[in-house]
């Protein structure tokens, strides 16, 4: 029992192995998910017949067992968590933390709509599993050095936005004067013709608005023109922050791998493959990896 609590550990709270890929078990546990969610979407379609209707009832009770089991195996799992604390603490402490209650919340969303037909909006709350089974393994270290590098720009990105509030007010501004008067529902105010400048510098362009004077005209070009360059400037500061992160993150796994063969008793080809491959990506020299224990 105690090396059937070892495996589940393993694969659902440390969710990786070595080389980087998500473990077995959170694998299914994505598909799984993603199932479940285009089931949950279908079901809300009226236009599926009686007999379709009652396989995805059907598909959602297996669906729901299976997310049931899911969270008892890690509630039994928990146990293996490092800490001073007896196997009954560790899982409570996992019941109680904001993955555990999110697991709660998947098996609860999954079979209360089966009992009443009020509680389908409940349904999508199991995107939130998809978030969870991520939180395990590289996803979150990832997703976190992203985070970080977006906000070590945060200096170039505030003056982005500030820059963005000048052309908005600006076009609004000028589309108030010059078609004010002529379209006084669209462009009557500078609040009224703010949301054409919003759609205009974004480059949506619903149409509802338009400027018909040749002022106003040119005033559009100007602000439809900044909207290309306001768009690419904030794309290429958040490009260039997640260009470090992931940087970072494989000079973080290709020494984490390291250490693991330093470990090892064994070469283990598909980590080391996995190192070579990282440093190719990375446009590094290659160094000599360390030498296995004979």
């Amino acid at each position: 029992m105690i090396g059937l609590r070892k495996y589940l550990h393993h694969q659902l709270f440390e969710g990786a192995e070595f080389d980087g890929r998500l473990t077995l078990l959170n694998r299914l546990l994505v598909l799984v998910i993603l199932l479940a969610v285009a089931t949950a979407a279908l079901a809300t379609e009226p236009t599926i017949s009686e007999r379709w209707h009652h396989y995805l009832v059907l598909a959602e009770a297996v669906f729901g067992a299976i997310f049931l089991l899911e969270y008892i195996a890690r509630i039994y799992a928990a146990a293996e968590e490092p800490g001073p604390e007896s196997a009954w603490k560790k899982r409570w402490r996992f019941m109680r933390s904001w993955l555990g209650l999110i697991d709660l919340l998947v098996v609860l969303s999954t079979l209360l709509p089966l009992t009443t037909a009020d509680a389908a909006m409940l349904r999508t709350v199991r995107l939130l599993r998809v978030v969870a089974v991520m939180k395990f393994g590289r996803f979150s270290r990832a997703i976190m050095e992203v985070w970080g590098a977006v906000k070590d720009r945060g200096d170039d990105l505030l003056v982005t936005a500030a820059l963005a509030l000048v052309l908005l007010l600006f076009g609004a501004t000028a589309l108030y004067m010059a078609e004010g008067h002529i379209q006084p529902d669209e462009f009557g105010s500078i609040p009224r013709a703010l949301w054409w400048s919003i759609i205009t510098l974004t480059t949506v362009g619903y149409g509802d608005a338009a400027p018909i004077t040749p002022l106003g005209k040119v005033f559009a070009s100007m602000v439809a023109l900044s909207g290309i360059a306001l768009v690419a400037m904030p794309t290429g500061i958040i490009a260039a922050a997640f260009s470090e992160a992931m940087q970072r993150r494989r000079d973080q796994r290709i020494e984490e791998m390291r250490a693991h063969l330093e470990r090892l008793d064994q070469v283990d080809e598909k980590v080391e493959a996995k190192i070579a491959a990282l440093e190719r990506t990375s446009q590094q020299k290659p160094q000599g990896r360390p030498t296995s224990k004979k």
